[in-house]
């Protein structure tokens, strides 16, 4: 059993690390390292296509992240509210999004977007006194909207599995002592709960930013930097490429610690 362990372990990060040596090759030759060197990193900096690429998953992220805590939060207190038939349906509609291939959800997302672009483009083209009204269309808004819905399920099942966990004798104490509802959620439930929804909102920043299959379907003429990577591995992986992957693999772990370390430090607190 532990040799099994061992080989799966290494199968899934030989690679990775491989990866990581790279990106420090001194020559062009992805696969043949010649020497150690930092000049790729550097490169990968200073490529335009890549800085304008990078800030737009930023962009995104931070967006989508940001609306998937406030309505996955507001989801999962919603949540609480309901009967437990109720609530069991929609724990199950919130597990599936998780765990549907992202190439549907992109295909679907893609379809319903298209569709809808279709009637409301008309409409507004029929009211709008210029000559030329203005478009709904593939960019920003709906790869926002498709990693905000698709990421808002994991914030809700995070903040639901905490709110769970919190009972109701402080909510019903509040009453007691005569506190609104509104005074009750931002003086007692909200700091119980904060570090789940920080948790949630880098987990949802990470999936975000390095999501590649629906952006892929959604993106329109934007690009962001899974995307580009994509693009530039079709003409052959080079060593900033690997500076690159180094860079975002770097980045995504520390998000997910620190999310990590927010919720078990509020576990051992309790």
């Amino acid at each position: 059993m532990r040799a099994l362990v061992t080989f799966v372990y290494l199968f899934l990060y030989t690679p990775i690390a491989l990866v990581v040596l790279f990106s420090f090759n001194a020559g062009r030759n992805a696969s043949e390292f010649t020497g150690f060197s930092t000049q790729w990193y550097g490169r990968a900096l200073s490529n335009t296509f890549l800085m304008e690429a990078l800030q737009n998953s930023l962009i995104i992220a931070f967006t989508s992240a940001a609306l998937a805590a406030i309505f996955g939060t507001m989801a999962a207190i919603g949540l609480e509210r309901l009967s437990s038939g109720m609530r069991a349906v929609f724990d199950g509609l919130f597990a599936a999004a998780i765990v549907v291939p992202g190439v549907v959800i992109g295909i679907a997302t893609l379809v319903a977007l298209v569709e809808v672009f279709g009637i409301i483009n008309p409409l507004i083209a029929a009211v709008w006194p210029g000559d030329q009204p203005p478009k709904f269309a593939l960019g920003y808004g709906s790869i926002i909207a498709a990693h905000g819905l698709f990421t808002m399920a994991l914030v809700t099942m995070i903040v639901k599995a905490r709110i769970a966990s919190l009972g109701r004798d402080i909510v019903e104490a509040s009453s007691d002592l005569y506190a609104t509802p509104l005074t009750t959620f931002r003086q007692i439930v909200l700091p119980q709960i904060m570090p789940s929804i920080l948790a949630g909102f880098l987990l949802a920043f990470t999936f975000s930013f390095d999501d590649f299959i629906i952006a892929f379907f959604v993106a329109g003429s934007n690009t962001t930097l899974p995307i580009y990577v994509f693009a530039s591995i079709r003409r052959g992986v080079t060593p900033e490429i690997n500076a690159i992957a180094t860079m975002v693999l770097i980045a995504s772990l520390c998000l997910i610690l620190i999310a990590r370390f927010l919720m078990r430090e509020k576990t051992t607190t309790n």
